[in-house]
């Protein structure tokens, strides 16, 4: 989706559980939309169960909807930061594979060059000792999750947060980003 005036454009973020990658995206002004799905495989209409399973090469992830004149992809870059463990290599907090782990799926040169930018930024943060293991990859194809796992928080509040809960998502991003957890700068 091209950035002109006008026209609206696309972010595609892999954070873990797409579920919890909704929300903080959701809350920003500018942001039309967020659909959690699929990305960066080899087969086409993936389900959800075959993602889990394994063998697809796809990441669960959040495409954002947005109007660049209301927000920019930097902000967008910066609430994908405050939303992850970026130094956790095998998947996103209690969840574990290679499906859940983290990336910024790039559209163009521009988009390329901000998220490295970004990424260089929280490295220079110095949160720990150890590699920041999110990847910066060519966006292919977005394939939507089946109708329940969108909106999820909203229509499951109650079995969300609990979930949310059990997997130390919100403790661990308080750990690293203080404040700023869950946020932007």
């Amino acid at each position: 989706m091209a950035e002109e005036p006008g026209e609206l454009a696309r972010a595609t973020f892999a954070g873990g559980c797409f579920w919890c990658m909704e929300p903080p995206y959701d809350k920003l002004d500018g942001v039309i939309e967020t659909i959690s799905g699929f990305s960066g495989g080899d087969v086409a209409n993936p389900s959800y169960d075959a993602v889990v399973r394994g063998g697809t090469g796809h990441l669960e992830v959040v495409q954002v909807v947005y109007d660049p004149a209301v927000v920019g992809y930097d902000q967008l870059l910066d609430v994908f930061w405050r939303n992850i463990d970026p130094f956790q290599a095998d998947g996103q907090f209690c969840d574990r594979g290679p499906m859940y782990r983290s990336a910024i799926f790039v559209d163009d040169e521009k988009q390329r060059e901000m998220a490295e930018a970004s990424l260089e930024q929280v490295s220079a943060l110095g949160l720990e000792d150890g590699p920041i293991d999110t990847r910066i990859l060519d966006f292919d194809a977005f394939y939507p999750a089946e109708d329940y796992h969108q909106d999820y928080y909203l229509n499951n509040p109650t079995r969300y947060r609990f979930y949310r809960w059990r997997c130390g998502r919100d403790q661990r991003l308080e750990e690293l980003w203080g404040n700023e957890a869950g946020g932007a700068p």
